[in-house]
């Protein structure tokens, strides 16, 4: 774990105090102009999904184009949106639980896509044999309301089981603790994202599904951040977005830089573990991240909010970032480069 992973939110939001200030201070129009200035992003998990942010930090692409990028790891999807509504962190890589808060009215918008499916596998004790089997049994995920949790839920219903009728759900926090759910048995199955994956096949638990090969359609991961941010600081939106670009390049064609930030913010040397989180994610990444109404109709689907139902997906995203860097011809140049 990197020192500012260690670092807490309190400490992080303390030691920028004095600059958030004086950017306060001189007005909005200096974030286009400051060099640098800083970017607060969160992320939920440590998987492999976060790799493009990673990179960022590993390949100094925030330096390149402008700011300085805090990495911050906010543990779950529900906690790490209610510190985005504090206004606490400016962004966040993460997956499905921006939905229900949007849904409760937050005022937040994704931005880009990053991993447009589940990146998920269910892993299970001897005695499940396959999805239909976990009748009547129980089985862990990380947060309610996020994406595993949401990951869950689409793969039972794809087998004709309901959730909390035929199979019950335990919410844990976090995948290290799915899968010491499931190592003690208090789960009869657990949904695991890479590298904890491999934990679990070396501790002699099986894949029952990868559910990525479902290709269902869901936002796995996708880039979001507070509407107002979006009004008042659009280059500061700006600034990260080709920063972000440049990492998803690199998250799909260079795996020695892909695996030495693997490596890093994995906190570990083991080369199978890093090799695991790469290969579950490479190629998944798009190239041009734009967030699409099917994406978010998914989220919608198996969301648990009385309004979700009725929501148009049209509310929940915004592409015209993406959009604009495409249009200029960033998107083209980076791709043509040799």
């Amino acid at each position: 774990m990197t020192t500012i992973m260690r670092r807490s939110l309190r400490e992080l939001v303390l030691a920028n105090c004095l600059a958030l200030a004086i950017f306060a201070s001189l007005g909005e129009a200096v974030y286009g102009a400051a060099a640098p200035f800083s970017v607060r992003v969160g992320f939920p998990q440590p998987s492999g999904a976060q790799l493009p942010l990673w990179l960022m930090v590993e390949a100094r692409l925030d330096q390149k184009y402008g700011f300085d990028l805090q990495s911050i790891y906010i543990s779950g999807g529900a906690r790490l949106t209610q510190t985005l509504v504090a206004g606490d962190i400016d962004m966040a890589t993460t997956g499905g639980a921006v939905i229900n808060g949007i849904l409760s009215g937050a005022e937040l918008v994704y931005v880009a896509i990053v991993v447009p499916t589940y990146g998920f596998s269910l892993y299970a004790r001897p005695d499940v044999k396959d999805v239909t089997s976990l009748k009547g049994k129980v089985v862990g995920v990380m947060t309610k309301g996020a994406s595993s949790d949401h990951a869950a839920v689409a793969l039972l219903r794809h087998h004709k089981l309901q959730a909390g009728q035929d199979v019950k759900f335990i919410y844990l926090g976090g995948v290290r603790e799915v899968l010491a759910a499931l190592e003690r048995g208090i789960v009869s199955a657990g949904v695991l994202s890479s590298p904890t994956t491999l934990a679990a096949r070396r501790l002699g638990f099986k894949e029952v599904v990868n559910i990525a090969t479902l290709n269902l359609p869901y936002v796995h991961n996708g880039v979001v951040t507070r509407r107002a941010l979006t009004r008042q600081q659009p280059e500061r939106i700006k600034a990260f977005l080709r920063g972000y670009l440049v990492a998803l390049k690199a998250a799909n064609d260079d795996p020695g830089l892909s695996k030495r930030a693997l490596g890093r913010f994995l906190a570990t040397n083991d080369a199978a573990i890093i090799d695991e989180a790469y290969q579950s994610f490479r190629g998944i990444f798009p190239r041009v991240p734009y967030m699409t109404e099917d994406n978010i109709r998914a989220v919608l689907s198996v969301a648990d909010h009385p309004k979700a139902a009725t929501a148009d997906p049209k509310d929940f995203f915004d592409n015209r970032f993406i959009k604009e860097l495409e249009d200029t011809g960033f998107v083209k140049e980076l791709y043509d480069q040799r």
